[in-house]
């Protein structure tokens, strides 16, 4: 019994992480794309299930922690992004697309490699420019809501310093008394049953480019590849085209009812594949998949959870959400400026993609991210060239 509580309790621990840390960045993101309040109540639902179910069967069949998450930094896109021509439903349809990228990154070798040769200067500057805006919120809070906004602040780096894991859910639970305290009486006008809402998907070339092509990209780049190399630290050889195919397929089911995407989790897979989930390596399988069935179970509360992000003021749910990105913020800016050196015209490249990605422009109806890989990988064909034709242009240099 001793032997199979202590990966029992790690699991609790990882679902109640990895749901109350970042259930609001998915609820804003759906709701920046167009969802109404129902639809992103039933896409938090979904997202919960598929992920639940995926990380019971994988751990059960693999016997493996092999921990799911939704994407975070794909929920983070979905801000950053905004409303697309189309709507919600354009959305969903880049849902699925999306899905469908992944799946097919399972099944076609080549496709996965294909994206983990994308230059890591550019992607991680792409991520740290979709992250910036969510993690700028803390300060916008603090002067539009001080009285609200400092004591989830204060909460969250005290933790921060003395009990990391719980910093986010603790400053989500300060943000929620506040909440109660000053906004209760105006009620919810949210459904806090468990519903799923039915979207029928559109696909609208904007959406498609916008976010199908980045959220596939932040997904597998941002969760999945370092997803694996959390397993691997711990010695463990994840089975990577299973991985993405089952987690496509959920992605895929999950995307009708709005939920945007699922993949390996990264930092909370530490939780279920440590030491701290159990002694021996070959019981830790029981964390990730207790933590499948919490998640499935705390998919229960996606009505109130959503509830409580509509009830409050925006800016505080997103600097509760920008709490929560910080941490994935500053390794992606340290990831994307520490391998740039490695290529020529890297650094510039870095900074180019940080920048247009960052700046939220909306170009051909086509958002930022998608251009700021065109911008940092433009910018390293060209020191590339420029490097191939330095010889020609001086042949007497030597």
């Amino acid at each position: 019994m001793r032997g199979t509580l202590q990966p029992v309790l790690a699991g609790v621990v990882t679902a109640l992480v990895g749901f109350a840390s970042s259930f609001a960045v998915v609820v804003a993101g759906l709701r920046a794309v167009g969802a109404s309040p129902a639809q992103a109540s039933s896409g938090l639902l979904a997202a919960c299930v598929a992920t639940g179910l995926t990380a019971i069967w994988l751990g059960r069949r693999y016997r493996m922690p092999i921990t799911i998450a939704w994407s975070t930094p794909g929920a983070a896109l979905l801000v950053s992004t905004g409303a697309v021509d189309g709507g919600f439903a354009a959305a969903v349809g880049a849902f699925l697309v999306s899905a469908a990228l992944v799946i097919a990154a399972g099944l076609f070798a080549p496709l996965a490699r294909w994206i983990a040769a994308i230059p890591a200067p550019v992607a991680s500057a792409m991520l740290a420019g979709v992250l910036l805006d969510l993690c700028l919120s803390p300060v916008r809070a603090v002067v539009e809501t001080p009285l609200l906004a400092l004591p989830v602040i204060v909460v969250w780096a005290l933790l921060t310093r003395f009990a990391r894991a719980w910093a986010v859910p603790a400053a989500l639970v300060v943000a929620t008394a506040g909440v109660a305290l000053t906004r209760f009486d105006e009620g919810l006008n949210a459904t806090l049953r468990p519903t799923l809402a039915l979207t029928a998907p559109t696909f609208e070339l904007g959406a498609l480019v916008s976010i199908a092509l980045p959220l596939f990209l932040v997904t597998m780049a941002a969760q999945n590849v370092p997803g694996m190399a959390v397993m691997a630290s711990y010695g463990y050889a994840a089975p990577l085209r299973p991985a993405l195919v089952t987690t496509g397929l959920g992605s895929a089911i999950a995307a009708p009812f709005g939920g945007h995407a699922i993949n390996l989790a990264a930092i909370s897979a530490a939780l279920a594949a440590g030491p701290d989930a159990h002694p021996d390596p070959e019981r830790r399988w029981i964390a990730s998949v207790t933590a499948g069935v919490g998640m499935t179970l705390l998919g229960l509360g996606a009505g109130l959870a959503t509830a409580l992000v509509v009830l409050a003021p925006p800016v505080l749910i997103e600097a509760v959400a920008g709490l929560a990105l910080l941490a994935a913020l500053g390794a992606a800016l340290t990831a994307a400026l520490t391998s740039a050196d490695s290529l020529p015209g890297g650094r510039e490249a870095a900074v180019i993609t940080f920048v247009v990605t960052a700046s939220g422009v909306t170009l051909a109806g086509i958002g930022a991210a998608f251009w700021g890989l065109i911008a940092g990988g433009a910018i390293l064909l060209l020191f590339r060239r420029s490097r191939k034709d330095a010889p020609m242009s001086e042949p007497g240099a030597r």
